[in-house]
């Protein structure tokens, strides 16, 4: 499979993300480990993603304005997707799970806004090939469309992982059209960029009109996206 560049474009929001820890499955920059226990409970393919050692944290930390950030997240959303692609038809490739973590501080933005457009984006891009991206605030207790509560997670981050395709559609009752390609994801070994811009301010305008209709909102910001339930 060829990996797509995403420095084919000039970047001038390189830098934007400072990495704190390369991937591993041991970080020590955040203490993640008590939460993972816990979310055992919740996701089935964690534990045992965990005990092959297959579940791994990249820390970055915020050092740019909101939109820096974001097109940053962003880029480190496809680094990790197009890593993750090649393997997930190995032996316990669908146990693979890429978590990338968000550290400090954007003045004026929260950690919901600086996740929402990068999510949505790769979501759409890497759905149809079943990679599969969810998000979780750091502080925020979360709550399953079951009613279980799962634990607030102590970083903000994006988990990249293999899509489950007779599971994770029901996440996204909110983006039909999401679910259903989802649903019939297959990896053809295909350039997801083939057919959109380069750039993220670009990149962010083609994603809008992929967006569900419009909550009612006391927020002018268009900086944030409706999110689905949460995924493990």
């Amino acid at each position: 499979m060829t990996t797509h560049s995403t420095t084919a474009a000039p970047r001038p929001t390189a830098g934007a993300l400072r990495l704190i820890e390369a991937s591993t499955t041991r970080p020590t920059t955040v203490g993640i480990s008590d939460y993972v226990q816990q979310m055992t409970a919740h996701c089935p393919y964690l534990a045992p993603s965990l005990e092959r050692g297959l579940t791994t944290w990249t820390v970055y930390r915020a050092n740019g304005d909101a939109e820096a950030v974001q097109a940053e997240l962003f880029h480190a959303g496809v680094q990790a997707a197009e890593w993750l692609r090649p393997l997930l038809n190995r032996p316990h490739g669908l146990l693979r799970c890429e978590n990338i973590v968000l550290v400090g501080e954007v003045p004026g933005t929260r950690h919901r806004e600086l996740l929402a457009w990068p999510h949505w984006v790769l979501k759409n891009l890497y759905g149809p090939v079943g990679v599969m991206f969810g998000k979780f605030y750091a502080g925020e207790e979360e709550v399953t469309a079951a009613g279980e509560r799962i634990p607030a997670a102590p970083a903000s981050l994006l988990p990249v992982r293999a899509a489950v395709r007779r599971r994770d559609p029901r996440f996204l009752r909110a983006t039909p059209d999401l679910a259903a390609a989802l649903a019939a994801a297959a990896d053809d070994g295909r350039d997801v960029f083939e057919h959109i811009p380069a750039q993220w301010k670009e990149i962010r305008t083609w994603a809008r009109h992929l967006l569900p209709p419009a909550k009612p909102s006391t927020s002018s910001t268009d900086t944030s996206v409706s999110p689905p339930p949460r995924t493990c």
